[in-house]
């Protein structure tokens, strides 16, 4: 578990680590990046061991392979620090895959918290709609992966270090870092197109999410978008005529979402507010994101380039 400035949240999410029953955790270890907030103290009080990077030193799959170079179970488990385990029986069901010798890694359901926003607990609540039983993805004999279109690249290895597992053996094959973002669709694409699998264990599930402004989560949207262009060649919004059709539909459907909910007029209006702008900034992202993620040799693909590295500053 990467760590940093975790705050109270950390002491849910750590009782919910020790309180899994049957299967548990054999090691508990932790990479913090200077936290002083005493979110170290607080994983030392619930059994796990730490190891300290400077905060300029984090990088997303980096970071995680120091961790997991750290233990020495077969099956390795990622979480992270606002992420709790819903149920004593997570860990058992997530494991539970791995009967078949060819999955990889599992990766499990979310649901949001209470006061997140609408449109984001519905999107949480329904990525990727695949239900509760479990669900392995595979390249079907033949196919390579390349071969498919972008979006069924993207569901095909789709995976969520959110709260995850993978088999140390495929780890030591394709290690997660360095990789300053999306380390583990990236983990995903390479594990897929070597013809192993990934399982989905809808029976488990974490409650994640944040309460980000509506700019915040656009910078998210750039950075996504940016990894699923240059992985799989997925571009959501291809056209600036595209963006202001995006914006002007997905305004209206997602404001119109949140209303259908009669929330008290006191939520009801910041609610509203919040919706508008997250969807221009989504948008944005999305379409800025892809151009970015084209990687083009010309004065306009340095200023992407440049305008990345300034958008995915604190994004974790």
């Amino acid at each position: 578990m990467p760590t940093w400035n975790a705050g109270p949240l950390l002491d849910e999410v750590l009782a919910s680590i020790t309180a899994q029953k049957g299967v548990v955790f054999d090691e508990l270890q932790a990479i913090d990046s200077g936290s002083r907030d005493g979110t170290v103290e607080r994983l030392h009080k619930h059994g796990f061991r730490t190891a300290s990077i400077a905060q300029r030193e984090f990088d997303h799959g980096r970071t995680r392979d120091r961790g997991i170079a750290l233990t020495t179970g077969d099956i390795v488990v990622m979480l992270v620090q606002d992420a709790t385990l819903q149920g004593t029986d997570w860990l058992a069901n997530m494991v539970a895959p791995f009967a078949d010798a060819d999955v990889a890694g599992v990766w499990c359901r979310q649901i949001p918290r209470p006061k997140c926003q609408p449109v984001l607990a519905r999107r949480i609540r329904g990525w990727p709609g695949w239900g509760e039983g479990v669900t392995i993805k595979k390249l079907a004999p033949g196919k390579k992966l390349e071969e498919l279109p972008p979006f069924e690249q993207l569901f095909l290895c789709a995976f969520d270090n959110v709260a995850s597992a993978m088999r140390r053996s495929v780890w030591q094959r394709f290690p997660l870092g360095p990789r300053r973002f999306g380390e583990d669709i990236h983990f995903g694409k390479r594990v897929i197109a070597a013809g192993l699998g990934i399982a989905h264990q809808g029976g488990a599930c974490v409650m994640h999410s944040h309460d980000r402004s509506a700019w915040a989560e656009g910078k998210r949207t750039f950075c996504d978008h940016r990894n699923l262009r240059g992985l799989f060649g997925l571009v959501g919004i291809p056209t600036r005529e595209a963006l202001d059709g995006a914006i002007l539909h997905a305004t209206k459907e997602h404001l119109d979402y949140v209303k259908s909910l009669l929330l008290p007029p006191a939520e009801e209006g910041p609610a509203l507010r919040w919706t508008a702008e997250y969807v221009k900034w989504q948008c944005w992202g999305q379409y800025m994101g892809a151009k970015a993620g084209a990687n083009l040799p010309s004065p306009e693909g340095t200023f992407l380039r440049l305008l990345g590295k300034r958008l995915e500053r604190g994004i974790g």
